[in-house]
């Protein structure tokens, strides 16, 4: 993993929020997140998608929904930065786990 790349990511408020829900909740739908986010979807979804090009969420689809995870191939030095990140983020609320009423 190119370490540039990584910070690069890194380096938006809402990406990280992003990361820490997702050492949070193992995995977590748009749909949750963009509401726990304060965030509309189509703005979580383009973090998302560079959190993905980055390399450190991976994606699946679920019907409609894309569910996100953080990479498991994930480098350790890359981890250890997430969670010490995590240690030094306010708690933010847990996403709503209900996607099907969520437009």
């Amino acid at each position: 993993m190119d370490q540039q790349i990584f910070f690069d990511a890194l380096g938006d408020p809402i990406r990280r929020r992003i990361l820490t829900m997702l050492l949070d909740t193992n995995e977590c739908c748009v749909c949750e997140m963009h509401g726990a986010l304060d965030s509309s979807q189509p703005k979580v979804s383009r973090h998302l998608a560079v959190l993905r090009e980055a390399g450190l969420v991976l994606a699946r689809r679920e019907g409609v929904w894309m569910h996100y995870r953080i990479h498991p191939d994930l480098p350790a030095w890359a981890y250890r930065v997430l969670l010490h990140m995590k240690d030094g983020m306010p708690l933010l609320p847990t996403p709503a786990r209900d996607c099907s009423t969520t437009t």
